[in-house]
């Protein structure tokens, strides 16, 4: 039974993982309620922070704390509250709340992530902001993935994976708005919140862990797949236990500013940064090609967004995109990137690709691999001090190879893998480790059959990229793998450690994994020996 601020969707079936549920605001004005959504997601010093709140009482305790291992609380006051109609399309058009505390950001306010925690007797909520450095204080620059925090918010109903769009009220939301607050668990997690990879029994139907606990606990059931606390924020703790400073920026802000990672030579995308624009990618690769150094600890680099201009909305029609969207047989389609309307491969930015298998850890794609990267190239810079060698595994006690992956089309001579021909690449690709994916979920019979992922998502790559769903191109669609792997364009380099959940062996502190990560962060970037 769903409980707190959860209900059902119209097109709810009551199971934690195929099921419908969300988190919204109560139109009673007489219960115990209180909610926040910042006007925008990041600011500089000098800029003003506007906060938009509802609740049931006349007022409200509002607390700002910078998020780190230990939170540094920088505001603690009241504001004056009113109750106001949370719309029913509010996660597509914004709630429209009133303001309820404007305020300039001080000078003195360190670049990071701040919480803002709203109380009223009886209920507390959290949003957050970014702080911008006015200029740069560290020398490693953190850009969160602001993108892909959009597309899995599931407040008010709708994001783009569910929702309460179409005919049914039952369909996902190309359109969804920053105007709304975080679903519960992308701020901060419950302590024994599990993360996605689960290995299920083999011959027996894949079970998915963290989506039946979401549902048991009340948050959202995409707690586990981005947001804040997911990936970036124990990725920056464990920075912070090193002694690596670290200033902050958003998807967003790279999106509307060409100098955006000025006068950083590193800058560090960690988790999983599945959505981008082309804007994005236009600064990110000027930024590389300048010489910048980009350390990509993430996965599933895929989808093509737009944002409105104020930046507020993000549209993405993904696999309706042929057919519903206006840009449709342009560059601009809100698709995969290598779909052949878009034809900019995932490859030319990244050096690799979402579309190259994408899961694996979970589900029953490769859910029994071996959750790490097989590494092929012991001598390259980032594997110094590891003590790994050829065909070593990296990371699989804490199964850092999992989730969403991204890889490239391989093969290989002499015992090593080099990128195949015609795989988009503007640049050098040098394969320090990999390890199979799929976008296939693995059955056998109806009795180990998967009804989430399943075979669509295969057949959907199958229909785009190759033309048809047939037995063969399904099973070429499938079939992939995820990288580590060095990418040289231009004057600059990605380092990419493919992966979204690369942040669960640091979180283990699994000694090769931390030993990557430092030689990645800290060290010289030289060419493979």
């Amino acid at each position: 039974m769903l409980k707190d601020f959860f209900i059902a969707g119209p097109t709810d079936d009551g199971d934690a993982v195929t099921g419908h549920y969300y988190e919204t605001a109560s139109h009673d004005p007489e219960r115990a309620q209180v909610w926040v959504y910042c006007a925008g997601l990041s600011y500089l010093p000098g800029e003003t922070l506007r906060l938009h709140a509802m609740s049931n009482a006349s007022a409200a305790r509002l607390t700002i704390c910078r998020d780190g291992l230990a939170p540094e609380c920088v505001l603690d006051t009241s504001i004056a509250t009113v109750f106001a109609e949370t719309p029913f399309d509010a996660s597509v058009q914004g709630c429209g709340w009133p303001e309820a505390l404007s305020l300039t950001i001080p000078d003195d306010w360190q670049s990071g992530v701040y919480v803002v925690t709203v109380t009223v007797p009886g209920h507390s909520s959290q949003g957050m902001f970014i702080v911008k450095a006015a200029k740069p204080a560290a020398k490693i620059l953190m850009l969160l993935a602001t993108g892909t925090w959009c597309a899995y918010n599931d407040w008010g109903g709708s994001n783009h994976y569910q929702g309460l769009t179409g005919p049914a009220q039952g369909d996902f939301a190309p359109h969804v708005s920053l105007q709304r607050p975080w679903a519960k668990g992308f701020v901060a997690w419950p302590d024994d919140a599990p993360r996605i990879p689960h290995a299920s029994p083999l011959l027996s139907k894949p079970r998915y862990p963290h989506m039946e606990y979401a549902r048991a606990k009340r948050i959202s059931k995409k707690y586990a797949s981005s947001g804040w606390a997911a990936f970036e924020r124990p990725f920056a703790l464990w920075c912070e236990t090193q002694g690596i400073a670290l200033d902050f920026t958003t998807q967003h802000d790279l999106h509307r500013d060409l100098a955006a990672l000025d006068g950083y030579d590193r800058v560090l995308v960690v988790g999983h940064d599945e959505y981008w624009t082309w804007e994005m990618r236009d600064h990110l690769e000027a930024w590389l090609d300048r010489g910048g150094q980009l350390a990509r600890f993430a996965g599933n680099f895929f989808w093509q967004t737009r944002l409105s201009t104020d930046l507020l909305t993000q549209t993405c029609y993904k696999t309706t995109a042929e057919a519903a969207d206006p840009m449709a047989g342009t560059d601009r389609l809100t698709s995969y990137w290598d779909h052949p309307s878009v034809a900019r491969p995932a490859t030319a930015t990244m050096g690799l690709t979402g579309a190259m298998g994408v899961y694996a850890g979970w589900s029953r794609c490769a859910a029994h691999g071996s959750g790490g990267f097989v590494i092929y190239r012991p001598e390259h810079w980032a594997m110094s001090g590891t003590g790994l060698g050829y065909g070593d595994v990296l990371g699989a006690a804490s199964k850092i190879f999992a989730y969403e992956v991204d890889g490239i089309d391989y093969t290989m001579t002499h015992g090593l893998p080099f990128a195949a021909e015609d795989t988009g690449l503007q640049g050098e690709l040098t394969i320090v480790g990999l390890s199979p994916a799929t976008a296939l979920s693995h059955a056998t019979g109806d009795h180990d059959r998967d009804a989430f992922i399943g075979s669509g998502d295969a057949e959907d790559l199958a229909l785009r990229l190759y033309g048809g769903v047939t037995a063969e191109t399904t099973a070429r669609a499938s079939r992939g793998n995820g990288c580590m792997a060095e990418y040289r364009r231009g004057k600059g380099a990605v380092f990419n450690a493919a992966s979204c959940e690369w942040v669960s062996g640091l979180i283990a502190r699994e000694r090769p994994v931390e030993q990557v990560t430092r030689n990645v962060l800290l060290g010289a970037w030289g060419r493979s020996a």
